[in-house]
Parts: structure tokens; sequence; C-alpha cells
């Protein structure tokens, strides 16, 4: 099982982040994500990172941005306690 950030800038007005939060969702395992930032999503996925661009990148514009990257259990930040339980609970456990 691999974890994954994925950021995106969605750069055409009126965009439907529906969309794209549901094929964010498909990507993941078992319903694993984490979405408390604008725009950036962590999920726990079976999937390549490929696989996971390519998904995403059928539901965006061609003049969005899109960042997918394999992360390993090393992090630290500013967040709520919450964030980081459900962080350590779900994603890198």
């Amino acid at each position: 099982m691999k974890v994954f950030l994925i950021s995106y800038d969605l750069n055409k007005s009126g965009q439907d982040y529906n969309s794209l939060y549901e094929a964010i969702k498909a990507c993941s395992y078992s319903d694993t994500w984490w979405h408390y930032l604008d725009s950036t999503w962590i999920i726990k996925s079976n999937l390549s990172v490929s696989q996971v661009s390519d998904k995403l990148k059928s539901v965006m514009d061609d003049n969005d941005s899109l960042l997918v990257i394999e992360v390993i259990n090393n992090y630290a930040g500013w967040l709520p306690q919450k964030a980081w339980d459900y962080l350590k609970q779900h994603i890198f456990n």
C-alpha cells in the first residue's frame, strides 16, 4: 500500500470540484483519504503514482495543474491535533 500527496490548481473559472473529489476518493484504498487543506489531499492507494495521475487528469482541464507524489511516514507542520491523529491512525499506520 502506498501513500500519495495530491495537489492541484484548477485554473478555469466555474470548475467542477465534485468530479475531481470523487475521482480522488475512487483512487483511495477503502475510502482512506485526508483533505484538511484546500487543493491538497493525502490518500492511501494500491495504484501507482502514474495510475492516480492519469485518473485525476481525466476529469481536469488541459490548463489545470496536478502534482502527485508518493510520501513516506516522515512529516511535520502545524495542524490541529485531530488532523495529526487521523494521519497517524488511518494513513501512516
